[in-house]
This record gives C-alpha cells, sequence and structure tokens, in this order.
C-alpha cells in the first residue's frame, strides 16, 4: 500500500505547521533573523534544521546564530570531495518529514537549484512550499514554490557615516530598487483582470494572491516599497484605488480595491 503524506490541520484559522530545512553551504548567517520573521507571517517554524559539515571553519559564523534562534545543526560529513552531501541528506529528511504528515508547509532555505526537485515533490503532495534564497537562485528553483523570497530585502539595517550632513544616519543595505515600471503594471493588470468582476474592481488580496502563483518571487520591496498597497498607491495615473469598510466586523479595518483608469463605474 502507497504511503499518504497528510497534513493534520486543526481549524483553518490555526498557524501553519512549517518545517524549516537551512543549506548552511548556500545561506548566510547575517540573514536568519529576517528569515524567520518573515516565515513567522506565514506560519510556526515547529521544526528548524541545518544542514552541513560543521567541522569547515566556513560555517564557525552559524554557531552563535543556531543557539539563539533554537536551530537543530545536522552534521553531513563531505565524503568524496566536488560532491555536495548536504543536500542529499536536507532532501532525505525533507521527504521523512513529509511522511510523517505533521507540517502543512515547508520553508527551503538555499540558492542551489538542486532543490527544484524536493519543492516540486512536496508540493505534489498538497503542501505549501516558501523559498528564500539570494537573486542568483536559479529560475527553476524559483518557479517550483509557491512563494519565493529573494534575501536582499531581508537584510538588517545597518549604521554607516556620511558627511553631507555630518551625522549617522541608518540605510537599508539592500540592493537598489527595480525601476521596471512597465513590466510591473503589465503584472498588475493582467491579475487585475483574472479576478475583478463585472465592475472592474478587485480586491487588492486577491491581486497578489493571482501575482504570486503565477510570479513566486514577485514582492513590492524589490521595488523599494514595504507593502503591495504602497507600490499600487505609486501608479495614480494607471491605477484608482478604493478603501472600503471591511466585511469582518471590525470599523477601523479597510478592504483595498483597485481597478485600471478610465473604466465607467
Amino acid at each position: 500500500m502507497q504511503p499518504k503524506f497528510i497534513a493534520k490541520i486543526e481549524s483553518e484559522d490555526s498557524p501553519k505547521r512549517l518545517a524549516v530545512l537551512i543549506d548552511a553551504d548556500n545561506a548566510q548567517a547575517s540573514i536568519i533573523e529576517g528569515i524567520l520573521s518573515e516565515i513567522a507571517k506565514f506560519g510556526t517554524a515547529t521544526a528548524k534544521r541545518i544542514y552541513g559539515d560543521w567541522t569547515e571553519p566556513q560555517l564557525n559564523s552559524w554557531k552563535k546564530v543556531l543557539l539563539n534562534n533554537s536551530i537543530q545543526p545536522i552534521q553531513q560529513f563531505s565524503y568524496t570531495k566536488g560532491k555536495n552531501a548536504t543536500d542529499s541528506a536536507l532532501i532525505i529528511d525533507a521527504m521523512d518529514l513529509l511522511y510523517k504528515g505533521k507540517f502543512e508547509g515547508f520553508c527551503l532555505v538555499s540558492s542551489d537549484s538542486d532543490f527544484t526537485k524536493l519543492a516540486a515533490r512536496i508540493r505534489e503532495e498538497g503542501l505549501i512550499v516558501y523559498g528564500f534564497g539570494e537573486k542568483k537562485t536559479p529560475q527553476p528553483f524559483v518557479a517550483a514554490c509557491d512563494k519565493f523570497i529573494y534575501t536582499e530585502v531581508l537584510l538588517p539595517p545597518v549604521e554607516i557615516d556620511i558627511k553631507e550632513p555630518v551625522q549617522k544616519s541608518t540605510f537599508q543595505k539592500s540592493p537598489e530598487p527595480k525601476d521596471d515600471r512597465k513590466e510591473i503594471l503589465d503584472i498588475i493588470f493582467l491579475a487585475i483582470e483574472a479576478v475583478s468582476g463585472d465592475s472592474d474592481w478587485a480586491n487588492l488580496g486577491n491581486v497578489v494572491g493571482n501575482i504570486t502563483k503565477l510570479h513566486p518571487s514577485f514582492d513590492a520591496r524589490l521595488y523599494g516599497y514595504k507593502k503591495f498597497s504602497q507600490l499600487v498607491k505609486s501608479f495614480p495615473e494607471s491605477l484608482d484605488v478604493d478603501e472600503r469598510p471591511s466585511s469582518i466586523g471590525n470599523e477601523s479595518a479597510k478592504s483595498i480595491y483597485i481597478k485600471k483608469k478610465n473604466h465607467k463605474k
């Protein structure tokens, strides 16, 4: 009889139980706080494991980080030079955790395309996959995840000295924001068309969900905005934005709807 990989969900409102698996050879210790904060938005990191050869000096920077964040190190010796035994250990563990059926999703932290098949396999069983990696991550791995977050947008603030004015200021150490405004609008327009009703208005959350399905790595922070709503509002010439009272009963809560300009209301 074939085993069934079924995750038991206590209730629809309960946070997702997530298994966080980190490839120490292809992730930076300096970014782990940002990654765990991001994961907390999606659910609870029930299992946190990191894989590498801890006898190697290049992994020393991880040791303090692991203790502070209760991440379990998994030792994997490099048996043969040029062969990545760490990847194999992570994949085997992932399948073991999948088999146990205790999780609703997996977080794979690596910039290595070797995990493309793993992400696809987990999704085949109906579990969600969040990927975390640098912008050098090959596109096949990005596309295999439900959502992929580039770790450059999660880098912590750093303080630097500048000459004009002569003060100490805090800057976000992150890549220069993209300026592909036409490309962004095309993506948003297609999402609005896909989820809008007869009125041409589309709920912002539904728009974000549609974009994520087609573009797992889409992130407003890549364009210099903290939230997708801020990115949308930067296109007043192309998009109408309407904030409406939420249907959840909270008077202060608002639901945001958007549509293309020049449509009749």
